[in-house]
């Protein structure tokens, strides 16, 4: 037969199976739209939390940082005169108090210079302009003053007297995007100003270079110039990623958890659109076999199947990039609705995810095809048009299947188990994919033993279409495992991903309780708290619960006085929302940081002798992190009897507007003790969990997604097995079943296909979910492994049912057939 033939009869059986040809055109679209939106909103949630958190560095081209701050105001000079450095501005901050409008107390509130250097300023403001003259500020909105207003600032000289200033707001910074925007007020001043209220010595140099330099050699440039092992260099985006991990605890981590989500979900994407190909092929193999007998040869034919799975694939593939750019828009759509601290700003759409999108729909539905090809042709075309038997199951490419399938399933798990061990997201992976490899090609041998066992028990319920049902799954198990594996394969995945969702959520919440345990702290700032102070603050709408630090003077081994707190732990428990990184120390204990541990030469587990006067106390040392020696309230009493209130701590009502309770706790304390510093973590605490719900929403929309993939598979594969099963329902309708009993035994059969397939793949979902967030999360801390019940017992219903609702309307078809009709094929 003549090329040009073959290409007319290729375009032609498309457009003659085109119906056929929807559902696994449907399978590619979505399977290719749930790539490139899990591309795009990963680029996209990227990009938006370096901008947000990152901000400031951005745009900078280098950034200098030292652990101490020191030395970098002697390296300012010898940078500025570097080849390719524009300008470099050196960062001073301090601390001070305000009064802010229309507030009874006072607050301390951090100030930052702005940058002398124009394309170093990186604030965005909601309203008026940055600060040029002494006594002027711009503010965050947090403080909640509008531009005109005139602020009261209090700082405080080397003799501790205090100066007050006034200063005129000209400007209002917008930090939507930074978790740390509700902790306390930021004002912005000139450098000048800034140094005169308190700033000693730089924090940061961020450098901008000449116009075409490159950032990282620019970096280069400089830490070759810096004599001072002591500072780092880094180019600005490392900066701000490195500034983004340090207040999420680690960005990257959940990064890693969506895009490994994503890689599985490509990987069974393309399983179910092989699937679903493959089958649509092996039902034409007769029509392929009458080509071969009019002329067309084994190439030809090849090339045809091919040819109309790359047209297919290729018109899918664009249809479903356009869909997935549609989704992430969506996606981003919904969040960006939400009153999240980092809405997802816009689409960003990488060219790589496009053509990404493109190989993957096209180069599966090819590779699909292959096999199916290369099986029409192998049989001699007058043999394929007879009827065949179903080739027995313990066949020698049986036989091959369960070899490989075990050499496949028993490293995969190997690998995964030490992934998990060892924290590697990548080895878990990579056994994943072996394993759910060789699962499939296990799953002809294992399902269908499962799904007779249960029919057996099943069947009395369903009279006799459900022992007909029963039999059906025992006598063609390649049937039965073909269609239970496309429900394996989407259930899998759903659950995986809905388990590894919600290990993550619950492992993030845990280590944000663990990193910021007390909800407000009120430090005294250098003056005791009154006694009155606690109880007022217990009546403070929405606190819940308060516990007080006393604090005295105490001396170290090193003969140095240091400020010391005392804490009752029974009294602490219910305000911590964790105890988990935070010592709470018994009787005869002192908790240590590590810098003190080091200057004090006093290791976790030794002893060291505090003393106050003529008072001494020999105490063991436990792992702290707080600034002072922390001890029990008795061991403390013991050495300073006139230990006076100095910190309290609250916990807050999970309900309440939590900012809201913030400023009035600073109110009060503001108004009974001026130097009162008042530290909301409960703000930054919300608004980071903000940040992982955002995270999590993008993979929840793409479980969405990957949902409707599992359906539209195991309803091409249910469908395609009533439709080849014509025959066989014209013989039982011939034999006395009725049409009401022949939809039933197709229902029954798909029930009971569908639920076992349901509950195995839950079960190997659910596996693979709590591996994956172990491996993913397993270096952040301690894992927490959430099952959602609920969840799982839903997906386990639809499943079932989707199966059910998949045999509706082939079993109506097979139903309204006439048995000589059917009979005759």
């Amino acid at each position: 037969m003549r090329t040009g033939a073959m290409s007319t009869v290729t375009l032609a059986s498309i457009r003659a199976h085109a119906g056929r040809l929807v559902a696994s055109t449907l399978a590619i679209v979505i399977a290719v739209g749930f790539v490139v939106a899990t591309l795009i909103l990963n680029e996209t949630s990227r990009s938006t939390v370096l901008e947000a958190v990152g901000a400031q560095y951005v745009d900078t081209d280098v950034v200098v940082t030292s652990e101490n701050y020191a030395g970098l105001a002697d390296a300012t000079g010898p940078i500025t005169a570097l080849d390719g450095v524009q300008a470099v501005d050196p960062t001073w901050e301090a601390f001070l108090q305000i009064v802010p409008p229309g507030r009874s107390g006072s607050q301390y509130a951090e100030v930052q210079s702005v940058a002398a250097e124009p394309s170093l300023r990186w604030q965005q403001l909601t309203d008026g302009a940055l600060p040029v003259r002494p006594d002027e500020i711009a503010v965050s909105e947090r403080v909640g003053a509008e531009v005109g207003d005139v602020v009261p600032v209090t700082v405080y000289d080397d003799e501790g007297v205090a100066i007050t200033t006034d200063a005129l707001v000209t400007g209002v910074v917008d930090l939507r995007g930074d978790p740390s925007a509700g902790l306390y007020g930021r004002l912005w001043a000139t450098p000048e100003q800034t140094r005169a209220w308190g700033a000693t010595e730089p924090v940061e140099l961020r450098i901008a270079g000449t116009t075409g330099t490159d950032p990282a050699a620019l970096a280069d440039t400089v830490r070759g110039t810096l004599t001072d092992d002591g500072l780092t260099v880094r180019t600005g985006t490392e900066q701000a990623e490195h500034a983004a991990a340090a207040l999420t605890g680690d960005a990257d981590v959940l990064t890693t958890v969506l895009l490994v989500f994503g890689t599985v979900a490509v990987l069974v994407a393309g399983l179910v659109i092989a699937n679903t190909f493959a089958v649509l092929l092996a039902q034409r193999t007769r029509d392929l076999a009458l080509l071969r007998c009019v002329g067309a040869t084994a190439r030809q034919i090849r090339r045809s199947v091919l040819g109309e799975a790359a047209v297919t694939g290729l018109a899918a593939s664009v249809l479903g990039v356009l869909a997935g750019v549609g989704l992430a828009a969506l996606v981003s759509a919904i969040v960006g609705a939400t009153d999240s601290p980092i809405p997802l700003s816009g689409v960003s759409v990488p060219l790589y995810a496009v053509l990404a999108g493109l190989a993957v729909g096209t180069v599966t539905t090819l590779l699909a095809a292959i096999a199916p090809a290369r099986a029409a042709t192998r049989v001699a075309p007058l043999a394929a048009l007879r009827p065949t038997d179903p080739a027995p199951l313990r066949s020698r490419s049986s036989v091959v299947r369960l070899v490989v399938g075990l050499l496949l399933v028993v490293p995969g798990v190997a690998l995964m188990a030490f992934g998990v061990s060892v924290a590697d997201i990548l080895i878990t992976l990579a056994g994943g994919v072996l394993s759910s490899l060789g699962g499939l090609l296990l799953a002809q041998r294992a399902v269908p033993p499962v799904v007779a066992a249960v029919g057996r028990l099943l069947g009395r319920a369903g009279g006799l279409p459900g022992r007909l049902a029963a039999g059906n799954a025992s006598r063609n198990p390649r049937r039965t495992a073909a269609t239970a594996t496309a429900l394996i394969i989407g259930v899998t995945l759903t659950t995986a991903m809905v388990v590894g969702a919600s290990s993550t959520r619950a492992t993030a919440q845990a280590g944000l309780a663990a990193a910021y345990p007390t909800d407000v702290i009120v430090q005294g700032g250098g003056t005791p708290l009154p006694a009155s102070l606690p109880g007022q603050l217990e009546g403070v709408d929405g606190v819940v619960a308060t516990t007080t630090l006393p604090g005295g003077t105490v001396t170290g081994p090193d003969d140095w006085e240091t400020w010391a707190l005392g804490v009752d732990p029974a009294g602490a428990m219910p305000v911590l929302r964790s105890a988990a990184d935070t010592t709470l120390p018994a009787l005869g204990e002192v908790a240590l940081s590590t810098w003190t541990r080091e200057s004090w030469d006093a290791p976790v587990g030794d002893t060291v002798t505090l003393t106050a006067g003529d008072r001494s106390r020999e105490l063991t040392v436990v792992a702290g992190d707080g600034d002072y020696p922390l001890l029990n309230v008795a061991d403390l009493q013991a050495l300073v009897p006139d230990a006076v209130q100095d910190t309290v701590w609250l916990r807050l009502a999970d309900d309440i507007d939590q900012t809201a309770a913030i400023d009035d706790v600073t109110d009060l304390a503001g108004a009974a003790v001026p130097t009162a510093f008042v530290t909301g973590l409960a703000s930054e605490r919300a608004a980071i969990n903000e940040v992982v719900d955002v995270l999590l929403l993008v993979v929840t929309g793409l479980l969405g997604v990957a949902v409707l993939i599992a359906l539209i598979g195991v309803g091409n594969t249910l469908a395609l097995s009533v439709v080849e099963r014509r025959q066989e329902s014209g013989l039982l309708r011939a034999l006395g079943l009725t049409r009401r009993q022949l939809r039933a035994l197709l229902a029954w059969e798909a029930v009971l296909v569908a639920g076992v397939a349901a509950v195995i793949g839950v079960l190997v979902g659910g596996a693979y979910g709590a591996a994956g967030a172990a491996s993913a999360l397993g270096e952040v801390g301690e894992v927490v492994v959430s099952v959602p019940w609920l969840q799982v017992a839903a997906i386990v219903v639809v499943a079932t049912v989707a199966g059910l609702l998949a045999s509706v309307l082939p079993a109506r078809r097979a139903a309204k057939t006439p048995p000589v009709a059917a009979i005759a094929g």
